[in-house]
């Protein structure tokens, strides 16, 4: 079971999809080693969650004061989950929910601060995403990749660089910032 750590939601419940074949919920451990190196940088920020899953990274951000949230999300039923526990945790006054893929909605013009991209492990998603979401992103952005331990991310995209990389168990978070 999940449950937001920390802010204006805390402590409440988050209903993730069952099985792991839509998606995979970051582990608690993961989520707390994420927020403790971004947690002096989220306030009043626009966040975007791609691959939202049950949106527990934007909701997490949210509840910590971020200024707004974009989750994005081509599941139908994932989308329904983003939908009940962004209500849940009465945040939905700064949330944007939307039914895209990820691709897709990066060719729109959106600007962020803080972007969370956890697609499915070994499918080349970040790279490509990547890309895409860095010339959206303010300066001072950070884009907190979610990967499996044993996939590669590049050290440099295009004048960004990863600044800090952590293995968790079978996961791994790296963090890039503008050079």
């Amino acid at each position: 079971m999940m449950r937001v750590i920390t802010g204006t939601a805390r402590g409440r419940r988050l209903e993730t999809l069952p099985g792991e074949d839509v998606t995979r919920p970051t582990t608690e451990s993961v989520k707390e080693a994420l927020f403790s190196m971004i947690q002096f940088e989220i306030e009043g920020k626009r966040v975007l969650d791609l691959f939202a899953g049950s949106g527990q990274l934007g909701i997490e951000a949210l509840s910590r004061g971020a200024q707004s949230c974009t989750f994005v999300e081509n599941n139908r039923q994932a989308v329904k989950v983003v939908e009940n526990n962004v209500s849940h945790c009465k945040l939905a006054d700064r949330a944007k929910i939307l039914q895209s893929d990820a691709v897709s909605f990066l060719m729109r013009n959106n600007s962020f601060d803080i972007v969370f991209l956890d697609p499915p492990y070994h499918m080349g998603l970040v790279e490509k995403c990547l890309s895409l979401v860095l010339p959206k992103m303010t300066d001072s952005g950070i884009v907190v990749c979610e990967t499996a331990a044993d996939e590669t991310l590049p050290e440099c995209v295009e004048g960004w660089s990863a600044q800090r990389s952590r293995r968790y168990g079978k996961t791994k978070l790296t963090l890039y910032r503008k050079d």
